[in-house]
Protein backbone atom coordinates (compact mmCIF):
# COMPACT_ATOMS: atom_id res chain seq x y z
CA UNK A 1 0.00 0.00 0.00
CA UNK A 2 1.35 3.45 -0.97
CA UNK A 3 2.03 5.86 1.67
CA UNK A 4 0.16 8.85 2.69
CA UNK A 5 2.60 12.16 0.87
CA UNK A 6 4.44 14.73 2.95
CA UNK A 7 4.36 18.27 2.31
CA UNK A 8 7.81 18.13 0.90
CA UNK A 9 7.83 15.35 -1.08
CA UNK A 10 8.90 15.02 -4.17
CA UNK A 11 6.43 15.24 -7.19
CA UNK A 12 7.22 13.43 -10.45
CA UNK A 13 8.39 16.83 -12.36
CA UNK A 14 10.59 17.42 -9.08
CA UNK A 15 12.02 14.05 -8.67
CA UNK A 16 12.75 13.96 -13.04
CA UNK A 17 14.97 17.39 -12.49
CA UNK A 18 17.40 14.99 -9.90
CA UNK A 19 16.95 11.86 -10.77
CA UNK A 20 19.50 11.83 -13.94
CA UNK A 21 22.04 12.55 -11.15
CA UNK A 22 21.18 9.93 -8.65
CA UNK A 23 20.60 7.05 -11.32
CA UNK A 24 24.45 7.85 -13.18
CA UNK A 25 26.01 8.19 -9.63
CA UNK A 26 23.98 4.37 -8.25
CA UNK A 27 25.05 2.82 -11.89
CA UNK A 28 28.47 4.32 -11.31
CA UNK A 29 28.78 2.70 -8.16
CA UNK A 30 27.31 -0.43 -9.28
CA UNK A 31 29.91 -0.43 -12.06
CA UNK A 32 32.46 -0.47 -9.25
CA UNK A 33 30.64 -2.52 -6.57
CA UNK A 34 32.81 -6.26 -5.69
CA UNK A 35 29.37 -8.10 -6.48
CA UNK A 36 27.38 -5.62 -8.68
CA UNK A 37 24.24 -5.49 -6.83
CA UNK A 38 22.15 -1.82 -6.95
CA UNK A 39 20.18 -2.37 -3.79
CA UNK A 40 16.70 -2.43 -3.41
CA UNK A 41 16.31 0.86 -1.65
CA UNK A 42 14.07 3.29 -2.93
CA UNK A 43 16.02 6.31 -3.12
CA UNK A 44 13.75 9.01 -4.53
CA UNK A 45 12.28 8.05 -1.26
CA UNK A 46 15.98 8.36 0.61
CA UNK A 47 15.54 12.35 -0.83
CA UNK A 48 11.93 12.71 0.69
CA UNK A 49 13.28 11.29 3.76
CA UNK A 50 15.81 14.16 3.93
CA UNK A 51 14.06 17.12 2.65
CA UNK A 52 11.32 15.59 5.53
CA UNK A 53 14.40 16.15 8.28
CA UNK A 54 15.34 19.24 6.68
CA UNK A 55 12.25 20.89 6.86
CA UNK A 56 10.64 19.30 9.96
CA UNK A 57 14.25 19.23 11.74
CA UNK A 58 13.79 15.88 13.29
CA UNK A 59 16.16 13.72 14.46
CA UNK A 60 17.64 10.87 12.36
CA UNK A 61 16.01 8.14 14.21
CA UNK A 62 13.17 10.23 14.39
CA UNK A 63 12.23 9.27 10.90
CA UNK A 64 8.89 8.39 10.26
CA UNK A 65 8.41 4.75 9.69
CA UNK A 66 6.47 4.69 6.39
CA UNK A 67 9.72 6.00 5.27
CA UNK A 68 12.87 4.25 4.84
CA UNK A 69 14.73 2.89 7.65
CA UNK A 70 16.89 6.44 9.42
CA UNK A 71 20.07 4.02 8.88
CA UNK A 72 19.45 4.16 5.30
CA UNK A 73 18.96 7.13 4.90
CA UNK A 74 21.83 7.95 6.98
CA UNK A 75 24.10 6.15 4.64
CA UNK A 76 22.88 7.89 1.50
CA UNK A 77 23.15 11.36 2.52
CA UNK A 78 26.94 10.31 3.93
CA UNK A 79 28.07 8.57 0.34
CA UNK A 80 26.02 11.42 -1.67
CA UNK A 81 27.91 13.68 0.57
CA UNK A 82 31.20 12.30 -0.01
CA UNK A 83 31.08 11.51 -3.66
CA UNK A 84 29.90 15.40 -4.27
CA UNK A 85 26.06 14.56 -5.25
CA UNK A 86 24.69 16.98 -3.50
CA UNK A 87 26.61 19.64 -4.94
CA UNK A 88 26.50 18.24 -8.47
CA UNK A 89 22.75 18.55 -8.12
CA UNK A 90 23.03 21.78 -6.43
CA UNK A 91 24.91 23.15 -9.33
CA UNK A 92 22.55 21.77 -12.49
CA UNK A 93 19.39 23.34 -10.84
CA UNK A 94 21.49 26.67 -10.28
CA UNK A 95 21.66 26.24 -13.64
CA UNK A 96 18.70 25.53 -14.55
CA UNK A 97 17.00 28.39 -12.30
CA UNK A 98 18.87 30.93 -13.68
CA UNK A 99 18.29 30.15 -17.72
CA UNK A 100 14.58 30.01 -16.60
CA UNK A 101 15.07 33.46 -15.19
CA UNK A 102 16.78 34.37 -18.79
CA UNK A 103 20.24 34.92 -17.19
CA UNK A 104 23.55 32.90 -18.46
CA UNK A 105 24.75 30.30 -16.81
CA UNK A 106 27.25 31.94 -14.63
CA UNK A 107 26.78 34.94 -12.55
CA UNK A 108 28.97 38.19 -12.87
CA UNK A 109 28.03 39.88 -9.40
CA UNK A 110 28.13 37.77 -6.41
CA UNK A 111 26.73 38.85 -2.76
CA UNK A 112 28.28 36.68 0.14
CA UNK A 113 28.23 36.81 4.20
CA UNK A 114 28.80 34.95 7.20
CA UNK A 115 25.51 33.87 10.09
CA UNK A 116 26.05 32.80 13.53
CA UNK A 117 23.84 29.38 14.35
CA UNK A 118 23.71 28.04 17.91
CA UNK A 119 25.26 24.97 18.27
CA UNK A 120 22.75 22.14 20.04
CA UNK A 121 24.10 20.28 23.05
CA UNK A 122 26.84 17.66 22.58
CA UNK A 123 28.33 18.78 18.99
CA UNK A 124 31.85 18.65 19.58
CA UNK A 125 33.69 21.81 21.48
CA UNK A 126 36.39 21.36 18.39
CA UNK A 127 34.25 22.53 15.94
CA UNK A 128 32.04 25.26 17.75
CA UNK A 129 33.21 29.06 19.53
CA UNK A 130 31.71 31.82 20.29
CA UNK A 131 31.27 34.70 18.11
CA UNK A 132 33.08 37.81 19.34
CA UNK A 133 30.98 40.29 17.54
CA UNK A 134 27.56 38.47 18.10
CA UNK A 135 28.18 37.09 22.00
CA UNK A 136 26.53 33.57 20.72
CA UNK A 137 28.09 30.42 20.51
CA UNK A 138 27.70 28.27 17.62
CA UNK A 139 29.07 27.59 14.16
CA UNK A 140 29.48 30.03 11.30
CA UNK A 141 27.95 29.40 8.43
CA UNK A 142 28.67 31.97 5.17
CA UNK A 143 27.34 31.73 2.00
CA UNK A 144 27.88 33.13 -1.51
CA UNK A 145 24.40 33.73 -3.74
CA UNK A 146 24.07 35.38 -7.02
CA UNK A 147 21.34 38.08 -7.82
CA UNK A 148 18.39 35.49 -7.75
CA UNK A 149 19.03 34.36 -4.18
CA UNK A 150 20.89 31.33 -5.86
CA UNK A 151 23.23 29.22 -3.44
CA UNK A 152 26.69 29.39 -5.00
CA UNK A 153 29.26 27.72 -2.34
CA UNK A 154 28.61 27.23 1.24
CA UNK A 155 31.23 26.59 4.13
CA UNK A 156 31.02 26.01 7.70
CA UNK A 157 32.97 26.55 10.79
CA UNK A 158 33.56 27.52 14.34
CA UNK A 159 32.01 30.83 15.30
CA UNK A 160 35.26 32.04 16.87
CA UNK A 161 36.42 31.75 13.43
CA UNK A 162 36.95 35.26 11.80
CA UNK A 163 34.60 36.49 8.58
CA UNK A 164 37.63 36.29 6.64
CA UNK A 165 38.20 32.62 7.05
CA UNK A 166 34.83 32.08 5.66
CA UNK A 167 34.97 34.86 2.59
CA UNK A 168 38.63 33.59 1.86
CA UNK A 169 37.17 29.77 1.81
CA UNK A 170 33.86 31.45 0.12
CA UNK A 171 36.18 32.98 -2.79
CA UNK A 172 37.89 29.50 -3.59
CA UNK A 173 34.55 28.13 -4.52
CA UNK A 174 33.48 30.47 -6.13
CA UNK A 175 36.16 31.04 -8.50
CA UNK A 176 36.15 27.59 -9.32
CA UNK A 177 32.68 27.31 -10.21
CA UNK A 178 31.63 30.82 -11.72
CA UNK A 179 33.87 30.89 -14.47
CA UNK A 180 35.44 34.00 -16.12
CA UNK A 181 31.97 36.17 -15.82
CA UNK A 182 32.62 37.24 -12.23
CA UNK A 183 33.51 40.36 -11.85
CA UNK A 184 32.40 41.30 -8.20
CA UNK A 185 31.68 39.99 -5.18
CA UNK A 186 29.98 41.89 -2.54
CA UNK A 187 30.67 41.98 1.42
CA UNK A 188 29.63 44.12 4.40
CA UNK A 189 32.20 45.64 6.53
CA UNK A 190 33.18 42.25 8.61
CA UNK A 191 35.02 41.03 5.77
CA UNK A 192 38.44 42.88 6.04
CA UNK A 193 41.92 43.91 3.60
CA UNK A 194 42.74 40.32 3.82
CA UNK A 195 39.44 38.87 1.95
CA UNK A 196 39.98 41.95 -0.62
CA UNK A 197 43.49 41.15 -1.05
CA UNK A 198 42.71 37.22 -1.59
CA UNK A 199 40.16 38.19 -4.15
CA UNK A 200 42.73 40.25 -6.62
CA UNK A 201 44.69 37.45 -6.83
CA UNK A 202 42.17 35.54 -7.51
CA UNK A 203 41.08 38.39 -10.88
CA UNK A 204 38.19 39.28 -8.54
CA UNK A 205 36.75 42.51 -7.56
CA UNK A 206 35.67 42.38 -3.46
CA UNK A 207 33.64 45.63 -2.82
CA UNK A 208 32.61 46.63 0.75
CA UNK A 209 28.69 47.80 0.91
CA UNK A 210 28.94 49.93 4.04
CA UNK A 211 26.60 50.77 5.99
CA UNK A 212 25.03 54.40 6.69
CA UNK A 213 26.45 55.57 9.87
CA UNK A 214 22.91 57.54 10.54
CA UNK A 215 20.86 54.31 10.30
CA UNK A 216 19.70 52.20 13.28
CA UNK A 217 18.28 48.80 13.30
CA UNK A 218 18.49 46.22 11.29
CA UNK A 219 18.16 47.75 7.25
CA UNK A 220 19.14 46.00 3.86
CA UNK A 221 22.05 47.00 2.36
CA UNK A 222 21.55 47.94 -1.37
CA UNK A 223 22.52 45.02 -3.61
CA UNK A 224 23.64 42.81 -0.65
CA UNK A 225 20.16 42.41 0.74
CA UNK A 226 19.70 39.26 -1.78
CA UNK A 227 22.33 36.85 0.55
CA UNK A 228 20.57 38.46 3.86
CA UNK A 229 17.00 37.05 2.28
CA UNK A 230 18.50 33.80 1.20
CA UNK A 231 19.68 33.23 4.62
CA UNK A 232 16.15 33.91 5.78
CA UNK A 233 14.84 31.43 3.52
CA UNK A 234 17.51 28.85 4.89
CA UNK A 235 16.08 29.08 8.18
CA UNK A 236 12.26 27.66 7.17
CA UNK A 237 14.19 24.46 7.48
CA UNK A 238 13.99 23.70 10.70
CA UNK A 239 17.21 21.69 10.29
CA UNK A 240 19.06 24.27 9.66
CA UNK A 241 17.84 27.07 12.69
CA UNK A 242 20.08 25.10 15.40
CA UNK A 243 23.42 23.31 14.01
CA UNK A 244 22.78 19.67 15.18
CA UNK A 245 25.39 18.21 13.01
CA UNK A 246 28.89 16.61 14.77
CA UNK A 247 30.64 17.06 11.11
CA UNK A 248 30.82 20.34 9.87
CA UNK A 249 30.70 19.17 6.31
CA UNK A 250 27.18 17.31 7.04
CA UNK A 251 26.08 20.99 7.91
CA UNK A 252 27.23 22.48 4.80
CA UNK A 253 25.31 19.42 2.53
CA UNK A 254 22.14 20.25 4.77
CA UNK A 255 22.45 23.36 3.24
CA UNK A 256 22.64 22.12 0.03
CA UNK A 257 19.97 19.80 0.43
CA UNK A 258 17.61 23.01 1.41
CA UNK A 259 18.78 24.79 -2.01
CA UNK A 260 17.84 22.07 -3.91
CA UNK A 261 14.23 21.90 -2.07
CA UNK A 262 13.87 25.07 -2.61
CA UNK A 263 15.16 25.41 -6.82
CA UNK A 264 12.88 21.94 -7.49
CA UNK A 265 9.88 24.00 -5.97
CA UNK A 266 11.14 27.26 -8.35
CA UNK A 267 11.80 25.48 -11.58
CA UNK A 268 8.07 23.37 -11.37
CA UNK A 269 5.64 26.13 -9.35
CA UNK A 270 4.26 28.45 -11.17
CA UNK A 271 5.07 32.03 -9.18
CA UNK A 272 1.57 33.17 -7.68
CA UNK A 273 0.05 36.24 -9.48
CA UNK A 274 -1.93 37.87 -7.45
CA UNK A 275 -3.77 39.93 -9.96
CA UNK A 276 -5.02 36.52 -11.46
CA UNK A 277 -7.80 37.02 -8.11
CA UNK A 278 -8.55 40.67 -8.36
CA UNK A 279 -12.02 41.59 -9.36
CA UNK A 280 -11.88 44.21 -12.51
CA UNK A 281 -14.00 47.22 -11.26
CA UNK A 282 -15.50 48.55 -14.09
Amino acid sequence: MERASYPSDLSDEQWELIEPVITGWKQARVARSATGDPGDCDLREVVNAIFYQNRTGCQWRFLPHDLPAWSAVFYYFTLWRQDGIDQQIQELLRCQAREKARRLEDPSPVAMDTQTIKAAAGIPATTTGPDAGKKSPGRKRGLAVDVLGLIISVVVLAASAPDNAAGIKLLDQIAARCGNRLEKVLVDQGFKDEVIIHGAALGITVEQVKRDPDQKGFVPQTKRWIVEQANGTLLLHRRLARNYEHRLDNSASHVFWASIAIMVRRLTVPSPRWRDNVEVMA
